[in-house]
């Protein structure tokens, strides 16, 4: 018994630390893969140029590629990663459903019905970007769920259905706009934002997105001990002193704004948020005290990565992020899903 609460004990100070070695290396790795010839010092070099702490000795062309190329998009790829598997694992513990990911509340169609309003129809006559319809229909998604599951009763079950009966309405109305609206040059450009991408990543997207995850998981770290209680039912959470209408209303609405957050920089980026919750259960145990961040840095280094993989492995041409998540997602899932019959 001792020996089992010294290793729970130093188990998540182990997984963080090493999570973010990795994560480190990953992003500076990432970066030196591509057409040109860099290494990790070189990126270490400009970022500290850039900090003040040294002067780098690349040419101004290695620095822009390093600095306003390649970081921000691996950055980007690492906060959205973290931020989509954090949200699937608060989706699934919150709704008490394995299957349950960020998108299950209807953001991502809602997102892809605003962008393709802008882009497509012109909505805004050219003052409203891609991501800013893409964040405005995101939330009034999120605020039509919210209202139907009021309607139909408030319980966990009518919020996903109303997510469902969401997601399938956004869709509908994305097809519609794009069948009879858009040429093939708009539609190509659609198809492409749809399955997910970070080839326009900038400085200010990864700022924003930053920004909406640190609140998320300063919000969600508060209520660890409330999702714990989750896991028996909303009677046993109330039973526990869990005030479950406020804190799900609360959790839904930090949840929907990271993804919304997310989805208008990227795209709809599927099985993050459905995979690697489940896979890193296996790891840090389903207390969320330890799942949380030990679920974000596990996102952060697998989209990097599969970022990495759809940049280069077709070089010069480049495959949606959103394509290569789930190429290896599905695999990934079904191994998951396997291990867990032979557990039981």
């Amino acid at each position: 018994m001792r020996a089992a609460h010294v290793r729970d004990h130093f188990r998540l100070p182990l997984l963080l630390v090493g999570g973010i070695v990795a994560l480190l290396l990953s992003i500076a790795v990432a970066i030196t893969i591509g057409p040109a010839q860099l290494r990790v010092g070189d990126v270490w070099a400009v970022v500290a140029d850039r900090l003040g702490l040294a002067a780098s000795e690349l040419s101004l062309i290695r620095e822009g590629i390093v600095w306003n190329l390649r970081l921000p998009r691996t950055l980007l790829a690492a906060i959205c990663g973290a931020g989509l598997a954090v949200c699937g694992a608060i989706m699934q513990s919150l709704l008490r459903n394995p299957l349950a990911d960020p998108f299950v509340l209807g953001v991502s169609s809602g997102a892809s019905t605003g962008a393709v309003l802008v882009i497509v129809l012109g909505v805004g006559g050219g003052a409203l970007s891609l991501s800013t319809g893409a964040f405005g229909g995101a939330l009034f998604s999120f605020a039509l769920v919210l209202w139907l599951s009021h309607v139909l009763g408030g319980t966990t079950d009518r919020v996903v259905l109303s997510g469902v009966a969401a997601m399938q309405l956004f869709s509908a109305l994305t097809s519609f706009i794009v069948l009879t609206s858009a040429d093939a040059n708009t539609t190509r450009a659609v198809l492409f934002w749809l399955l997910g991408s970070l080839s326009n990543s900038s400085w200010t997207e990864v700022g924003l997105c930053a920004g909406a995850l640190v609140l998320t998981m300063l919000v969600c770290a508060g209520h660890a001990r409330a999702l714990d209680a989750f896991a028996f039912g909303e009677d046993a959470a109330a039973t526990l002193g869990v005030r479950v209408a406020r804190t799900r209303l609360v959790l839904l609405c930090v949840t929907a704004l990271l993804t919304a957050v997310l989805v208008s920089s990227s795209g709809a980026i599927g099985f993050v948020g459905l995979v690697l919750p489940h896979a890193t259960r296996a790891l840090s145990g389903p207390g969320h005290a330890r799942l949380l961040p030990a679920t974000a840095l596990s996102g952060a280094i697998f989209l990097v990565w599969v970022d990495t993989l759809s940049r280069t492995v077709l070089d010069p041409q480049e495959i949606p992020v959103g394509v290569m998540t789930a190429l290896i997602g599905v695999p990934a899932f079904v191994l998951i899903l396997y291990r867990a019959r032979e557990t039981r």
